[in-house]
C-alpha cells in the first residue's frame, strides 16, 4: 500500500513523489527504507530521501534540477523557498545513439482515412483559410467570417445568445428561464459536405515591428497554406505593408516550388472601394470552395501522420503519466515512419545534453546547441531567464524549477533519434522525431508546430487548458483523474489510470494512438473542436517563455 503512494522516477533520483497527499509525523515506508515527513505532503510534491546541505544538488529523472538554498531533512518538502534552479549544463554530441524501437507488428498495417493532396501529404482534415497580411485587413476578414460561416453551416449555434435572450423574456414577461440543458441548437446543415469549415486566421502582426517579424509571420502562414489539412486560402492584402504578397509567396515556394495550392490574393489599395474587394473574394472563394469539396477521404497508412507534441497546465504527474505516455506514442509513429514534434526550447533546459546525443549527426546537434543558447541569451537580454518559465500554477502542483518542469516535459520525445532540428518557422519533411524552437507559451507553440505541418496535437495537462486550433485536431490528455472529471468537457482522455498504477505506460500510448486514428480519420472531434477553441497566436521573435 505504500508503494503506492510514493514514486522514485529514477534510481539515480534522491527525491521521492507523493502520488497522494502524506500527513505530517505520519511514517511511511518505500523500498525498505522508512519516511516520516516533517510537515504535510501534498500530493504531485517532493521530499528529500536524506539530510540535504546548502548547495547540495537535486536529481529527479536521473539529472540535475535544483540547487539546495535551505536545509532540508529527511522527508522534508521540496519548495521554491529552499530549492532553486539549476541544470546540467551541454555541449557537443558524444557517442553513437543506439534505439530500441518498440514492436509496431500491431500497427503496421493499420490505415487512417485523410485527405490526399497532390504533393504527396495526406490531412486529417479539409479547410480553406481566409488569411489578412497585416493587422489592418482584420476587420475585413470578420466582414467574411460573416459573410461565410453561418451562410455555409460552419457557425457555432448561438446558445449563449439564446440564454439572454431568454433571460430577456423573463425580465419583461416574468416567465420561468429555461435551464442550460435546454438551451442546445441544431448545427445547421454544411453546403460543403466534404469541407470541414472557412478557417479566419486574424493576428496583429504584418507591419510595424522589424522586417524579421514580418518574414517569420509570412512563413508561418505559407506553413498553413501548404499544411495537408488545407485545400487552399483567400488572402487579404493591405497593400503598404512590411509582409509583401511576394514574401508570403516565396516562402510557398520553399515548401513547394510548384506552388500546387489555389491562393487568391486580393489587395485593398488597388481595388478601390472595400465592398468591391470583399465582393470579389466572397466570389472567387465561393467557387473554390466548390472544388474543395470534391476531394473525399482515403485510407492513407500511419506513417502519414505528424504529431505535434504539447503540454500547457503542466503538474507534478505531467512527466510520469501523460508525458511519458504520448512519448510512447511518438516512438510509435517514427519507428512506422510517420513524424513527431516536440517544441517548448525553454523547457527543454536540463536535458539538453541527452537530446544533443539523441540527434542524428553533428549538424543536427550543433544546430540545437546554437538555438537553444540563441534563445537563453535573448532572454537574458530583457534579464529573464529559463529558470522565470515555471507557472504559479506549474509551482503550486509540484514543478518548482524549470529543469523540474523541462525533465517532465522531454519525456513527451519518447526515446527515438531525433532526426531534424528546425527553427521556427520552419516546416518538417523529415520522418522521425524533429525538434522545433518555439516558445512554451500553450498557443504559440502549437501555432508555430502547426505551421510546421502537425495534423494531430497532443496535448497534455495537469491542470487543465482550452488551447485547439483552427485547422489541427488537438488531442487533450489529463496527467489525473480528478482534472478529467472536473474539466469534462475539454478533456479527451485521462492517463490517471498510470499514476494509480492500473495501466502501464506502454497500455496507455497504444490507447492514445488508438483515439489518434479515430481523430485523424474523421470519425471523432475532439472536445477542442466541438467547443470551437480556434486559437491562433503566431511568435514574435522577441522573448517569450
Amino acid at each position: 500500500m505504500a508503494a503506492e503512494k510514493i514514486l522514485r522516477v529514477d534510481p539515480k533520483d534522491n527525491v521521492l513523489v507523493a502520488l497522494s497527499q502524506l500527513p505530517a509525523g505520519e511514517a511511511i515506508t518505500f523500498d525498505g527504507e522508512e519516511y516520516v515527513p516533517p510537515s504535510e505532503i501534498p500530493a504531485k510534491q517532493k521530499f528529500a530521501v536524506r539530510d540535504f546541505a546548502i548547495g547540495d544538488e537535486i536529481i529527479m529523472y536521473g539529472g540535475v534540477v535544483g540547487l539546495v538554498r535551505q536545509p532540508i531533512p529527511r522527508g522534508g518538502l521540496l519548495s521554491t523557498r529552499n530549492v532553486q534552479h539549476d541544470a546540467s549544463g551541454f555541449g557537443p554530441k558524444t557517442g553513437n545513439y543506439a534505439w530500441h524501437a518498440p514492436d509496431i507488428s500491431a500497427w503496421s498495417s493499420r490505415t487512417f482515412d485523410g485527405y490526399h493532396r497532390a504533393d504527396g501529404q495526406v490531412g486529417t482534415r479539409n479547410y480553406w483559410l481566409v488569411i489578412p497580411l497585416v493587422f489592418c485587413e482584420n476587420r475585413n476578414v470578420e466582414a467574411l467570417r460573416e459573410a461565410f460561416e453561418e451562410e455555409l453551416g460552419y457557425g457555432r449555434p448561438k446558445l449563449y445568445r439564446k440564454q439572454v435572450r431568454q433571460l430577456i423574456e423573463q425580465h419583461h414577461k416574468g416567465a420561468q428561464v429555461a435551464q442550460r440543458d435546454d438551451l442546445a441548437a441544431r448545427q445547421p446543415e454544411r453546403v460543403f459536405p466534404n469541407v470541414d469549415g472557412v478557417r479566419f486566421l486574424v493576428h496583429e502582426g504584418g507591419c510595424g515591428g522589424t522586417r524579421q517579424d514580418s518574414k517569420a509571420l509570412c512563413g508561418l502562414l505559407a506553413g498553413y497554406i501548404h499544411h495537408p489539412n488545407v485545400a487552399g486560402a483567400t488572402v487579404l492584402s493591405l497593400g503598404c505593408q512590411n509582409a509583401q504578397p511576394s514574401i508570403l509567396m516565396d516562402a510557398l515556394r520553399e515548401r513547394d516550388p510548384a506552388l500546387r495550392k489555389p491562393v487568391l490574393m486580393f489587395e485593398q489599395q488597388k481595388s478601390g472601394l472595400e465592398s468591391a474587394m470583399l465582393s470579389d473574394a466572397i466570389g472567387a472563394t465561393f467557387e473554390a470552395l466548390i472544388e474543395a469539396n470534391r476531394l473525399t477521404r482515403k485510407p492513407a497508412p500511419l506513417s502519414k501522420l505528424t504529431l505535434g507534441l504539447k503540454c500547457g497546465g503542466s503538474d507534478g504527474f505531467s512527466g510520469i503519466s501523460a508525458n511519458p505516455a504520448i512519448g510512447h506514442v511518438s516512438d510509435l509513429v517514427a519507428a512506422l515512419g510517420g513524424k513527431s514534434i516536440l517544441s517548448e526550447f525553454p523547457e527543454l533546459c536540463g536535458v539538453e545534453q541527452s537530446l544533443i546525443n539523441r540527434c542524428v549527426d553533428a549538424s543536427q546537434a550543433d544546430r540545437f546547441i546554437q538555438l537553444m543558447r540563441d534563445y537563453a541569451a535573448r532572454a537574458k537580454a530583457v534579464h529573464s531567464g529559463f529558470e522565470m518559465n515555471p507557472s504559479p500554477g506549474n509551482i503550486k502542483d509540484g514543478l518548482i524549477t524549470d529543469a523540474m518542469k523541462s525533465a517532465g516535459a522531454a519525456r513527451k520525445g519518447g526515446t527515438s533519434p531525433v532526426c531534424a532540428v528546425l527553427d521556427y518557422p520552419e516546416y518538417d519533411n523529415t520522418p522521425g522525431l524533429a525538434l522545433l524552437c518555439t516558445p512554451g507559451n500553450d498557443v504559440e507553440c502549437v501555432t508555430a508546430q502547426v505551421g510546421a505541418g502537425a495534423t494531430v496535437v497532443l496535448f497534455t495537462t495537469g491542470l487543465g487548458t482550452p488551447t485547439g486550433n483552427p485547422i489541427t485536431p488537438v488531442i487533450k490528455l489529463s496527467t489525473n483523474t480528478s482534472l478529467a472529471e472536473r474539466m469534462s468537457d475539454i478533456i479527451d482522455i485521462d492517463t490517471g489510470a498510470v499514476i494509480r498504477g492500473e495501466t502501464t505506460i506502454e497500455k496507455a500510448g497504444e490507447s492514445i494512438l488508438d483515439l489518434i486514428i479515430d481523430v485523424a480519420g474523421g470519425r471523432v472531434q475532439t472536445k477542442a473542436e466541438q467547443l470551437n477553441q480556434n486559437d491562433f497566436i503566431p511568435w514574435k521573435r522577441g522573448v517569450s517563455l
